[in-house]
């Protein structure tokens, strides 16, 4: 039985991946901001062993004290699944809210990094266990209005690899998996409750699902201790790279 501690899990890629885990018979820690929504998935989950951790992942203090109170039969964590993450707006980068770059900096990088800092030493002093980091097509790709959402998907991607190279020799694992267009709440968030602007993006085409991202981390996750998946990107058949964009001047 692994322990599986999954941030952002009151919904999205995180609860999926908290009910493929739980299939799987693994112990989990959830947590998330909302603690009703982590109650209700608990429920859902029935007898499996899970512990809830109302936790918002930009409060760093926040995070060192949950990995601290941590139940002794939860402590020895096996994967972390940096999941939480968003995206706020889609305006060029001369009209965005600056509230809207520091939220997904703080949660997307700071984070981030703030979990993996406070679970990594216990992984590589057991000398074994498994960092996946949900990043995106967006830090490899850019798109109109994708800017600092964008750039810190790319950190995400960066991280990664450098912490490959940091646990060299330590038994640890290292993932970046990498969704395209998947319908969840990202939208709904990053429209701020704009439910038809949130629909729109997924209107006429089939895209990823959250358990179509979870069936990845698990899959990630279960492969012999031998075997490391670097980066991961992932799309739904239907989208695919755009073309150079080129302006031109009218008449021209």
């Amino acid at each position: 039985m692994r322990t599986v501690f999954i941030t952002g899990a009151s919904a999205g890629f995180g609860a999926a991946c908290a009910r493929r885990f739980a299939a799987a018979g693994d112990r989990l820690v959830l947590a998330a901001r909302r603690l009703d929504k982590l109650q209700a998935l608990k429920s859902e989950l029935g007898d499996a062993p899970v512990y809830l951790a109302e936790l918002d992942v930009r409060d760093s203090e926040a995070v060192r004290a949950v990995v601290a109170a941590l139940p002794t039969e939860f402590a020895a964590v096996d994967v972390l699944v940096n999941n939480a993450g968003l995206a706020v707006g889609l305006e060029p980068a001369w009209e965005v809210d600056l509230d809207d770059w520091e939220r997904m900096i703080d949660t997307n990088i700071k984070g981030l990094a703030y979990c993996t800092r406070a679970l990594l030493g216990g992984m590589v002093e057991r000398r074994r266990g498994h960092v996946i980091n949900i990043g995106s097509i967006a830090g490899s790709w850019p798109y109109a209005g994708g800017n600092v959402y964008g750039a810190t998907k790319a950190f995400v991607q960066q991280f990664t690899r450098n912490l490959r190279t940091d646990l060299h020799g330590t038994g640890v694992r290292a993932t970046c998996i990498e969704p395209g267009m998947a319908e969840t709440e990202f939208s709904q968030v990053r429209f701020k409750g704009d439910d038809e602007k949130a629909a729109g993006v997924y209107k006429g085409t089939r895209a990823l699902t959250a358990e179509d991202i979870a069936e990845c981390v698990f899959w990630c996750a279960g492969l012999p201790e031998h075997v490391n998946i670097n980066q991961l990107e992932v799309m739904p058949t239907e989208q695919t790279w755009g073309a150079t964009m080129v302006y031109r001047e009218q008449g021209g």
